[in-house]
């Protein structure tokens, strides 16, 4: 409670309409009682009203609380009440006894709000809200200030200092024009038209230029009225005391009425600039859902639409590191600070007037969530990463603890045979041997490629290099690395080239060749087929055997993923073939063969430097 009282003063348009009242309430009293409150009770009582008014409503209002305090205290201070006698010994003591109570409320109300502002800066670091301050350039460290929304209510949305000087000029020049033509119709004319006629120009005046100039306005008009048009004319003195009742109405109804009008139209700013601030909150959502959710998209949408400079700092290790900004060179200059939390601020220079602090906290709130998504998705992708690597590491351990194993039991055990000297093997026994140890080996080979293949992939570290190949020079040697093979190539002549890595591209024939070739039946090899289609050209490993179900056909392409277990084998090869060709920027499909079995197409780009051969296969 302390903090809220000692944040803002109470504004001027509240206070002085309710003092003004309490001091007519004064000269009422003292009236009604027929001089049994003395002029010393009056004194004290006007006194006592401007002191505690101008310790709410500050400084400013002081002074023309001190006036009409003392326009009070010297008209109803004895009878006959309500006449003015500005001269005198009382009328000075009142003068001094008034404006020394206004001042040292508004001193006092100073000291007060200064005091509970360093209670509220040395509590700040418990405080959970956000606040707003300036950042010392090249000082690395944020002057904490005041706490958002920040700002008194008069300095929000509060009529400009272009308009508040156009009502000042209007007074300035208006208030004479009236004054001289009311003298020329003095006769026709009585007080009260008077007072109607000053009351409507003071009422333009606020709405032109706010509360200040309205208040000026009714002080110079009451005064107008006071030196011309209240008897005895060109003098200060009030002989009539309805007229000094007059006129303090006036001031007290003018002032009422100026703040009426001037709340109403700060309200009406207030209310277009919180559309404003909405509508761009509603933007930035949209650029947000849109996909636009980093922090420099947030501080480039700022920038984009409220102009000037923004960064993004974060507190680690005990220093302000940049974490994202938006149209800052080098760094940062002198800026307004909006601390998220106490490791996260906003600094933001230059924008445009209608960026206020709602605005900003608005921002600087999307600006921390977007980092925290955003670290939040890293998060997610690495221990994806490390879920992907540990289902492989386990896919890995699961598949070679038998595929490794049989085969080198394999060849330990016919190197174990041959060694054995109390035993004598045919020349016939020690071949079938040896192709054993022959045919194990080569299959450890071609496992031990597909590993590491693999390792390839999944670390990212392949890097092909493209450039023009030939499908009947690669396809030999993809086939040569196979035992036992009956293949049918059926490449055209004068095919054009494929834009490839021919170790990649022998590495996914060969792949698919002993996909294909383990699960042909005997007397229907394989076959490979070449076409053109288009821009690309389709290569198609064809086999005959039992083919795939559709719904296992986007499977068959994951790595260790085997189709029934009738073949050795870790379920690697497809898989390579596939990374393989999408590192070289083609894809791979699976169909069914017509007639039964699996055709494996894989789609490679034309090689565009080989224009010959496209036009003779195109013709």
């Amino acid at each position: 409670m302390t903090h809220d009282l000692g944040q803002r003063t109470i504004p001027a348009p509240y206070a002085l309409p309710v003092a003004f009242a309490m001091f007519l309430a004064v000269g009422t009293v003292a009236a009604g009682l027929h001089g049994r409150l003395p002029a010393a009770g009056v004194l004290i009582a006007c006194a006592a009203v401007a002191g505690v008014s101008s310790f709410a409503a500050g400084p400013v209002a002081a002074v023309l609380l001190a006036g009409i305090g003392w326009l009070t205290a010297v008209g109803f201070s004895r009878p006959p009440y309500a006449q003015l006698r500005p001269t005198g010994p009382f009328a000075v003591h009142a003068a001094v006894v008034v404006g020394v109570a206004a001042l040292a409320g508004a001193g006092l109300g100073l000291v007060f709000r200064w005091y509970c502002r360093r209670l509220r800066l040395a509590s700040m670091g418990t405080y959970t809200g956000m606040r707003i301050g300036r950042w010392v350039a090249g000082g690395g460290r944020p002057v904490p200030d005041a706490e958002l929304p920040g700002g008194t209510p008069a300095e929000e949305g509060a009529i400009d200092a272009r308009r508040r000087l156009a009502g000042v000029l209007l007074a300035a020049a208006g208030l004479p024009l009236i004054t001289v033509a009311l003298a020329a119709w003095r006769p026709h004319l009585d007080l009260a038209d008077d007072l109607l006629i000053y009351l409507v120009a003071v009422v333009t005046i606020t709405v032109l230029g706010g509360f200040w100039p309205a208040v000026l306005a009714a002080v110079a008009a009451s005064l107008l009225l006071n030196w011309f048009f209240t008897e005895p004319l060109h003098t200060f003195t009030i002989a009539e005391p309805r007229n000094l009742l007059a006129l303090l109405l006036f001031v007290t109804v003018a002032v009422a009425v100026s703040s009426v009008v001037h709340l109403a139209a700060r309200r009406a700013i207030q209310a277009a600039r919180a559309r404003e601030e909405a509508a761009s909150l509603l933007e930035l959502a949209q650029t947000v859902l849109g996909g636009a959710d980093s922090p420099a998209a947030v501080l480039d949408h700022l920038t984009r639409t409220q102009g000037g400079q923004a960064e993004l700092q974060e507190r680690v290790g005990g220093r302000w590191v940049r974490a994202a900004s938006s149209g800052v060179q080098g760094s940062l200059p002198a800026a307004t600070r909006i601390d998220i939390r106490s490791d996260l601020t906003l600094l933001v220079t230059g924008q445009a007037p209608s960026a206020t602090p709602a605005l900003l906290a608005g921002y600087a709130a999307q600006a921390a969530a977007a980092l925290d998504r955003e670290r939040l998705r890293t998060q997610a992708a690495q221990a994806e990463a490390l879920a992907e690597g540990n289902r492989m590491r386990t896919a890995l351990l699961a598949a070679v603890s038998h595929d490794l194993r049989t085969p080198l039991a394999s060849i330990k055990a016919s190197v174990s045979s041959l060694r054995q000297t109390d035993v004598e093997w045919s020349e016939e026994d020690q071949a079938d041997l040896l192709a054993t140890i022959e045919q194990n080996a080569d299959r450890l080979d071609a496992l031990i490629g597909n590993l590491l293949d693999m390792s390839r992939l999944h670390t990212g570290s392949l890097q092909p290099f493209l450039r023009p190949t030939a499908i009947d020079e690669v396809a030999p040697v993809a086939v040569g690395g196979l035992d036992d093979v009956r293949l049918e190539m059926a490449v055209p002549d004068g095919f054009p080239l494929v834009l490839a890595d021919p170790g990649l591209l022998e590495r996914v024939l060969a792949n698919l060749f002993s996909n294909a070739l383990r699960y042909s039946p005997p007397g229907r090899p394989p076959e490979l087929r070449a076409e053109l289609d288009g821009r690309a050209v389709l290569l198609e490993v064809v086999d005959h055997g039992p083919g795939v179900p559709d719904e296992q056909k986007e499977r068959i392409f994951e790595p260790f993923t085997r189709i029934g277990d009738r073949h050795p084998g870790v379920g690697l090869g497809l898989a390579v073939a596939k990374g393989f060709a999408e590192a070289m920027g083609g894809r791979i499909s699976a169909a069914d063969t017509p007639g039964g079995g699996l055709t494996v197409s894989v789609v490679l780009p034309v090689a565009s430097e080989d224009k010959s051969a496209l036009d003779a296969a195109g013709s």
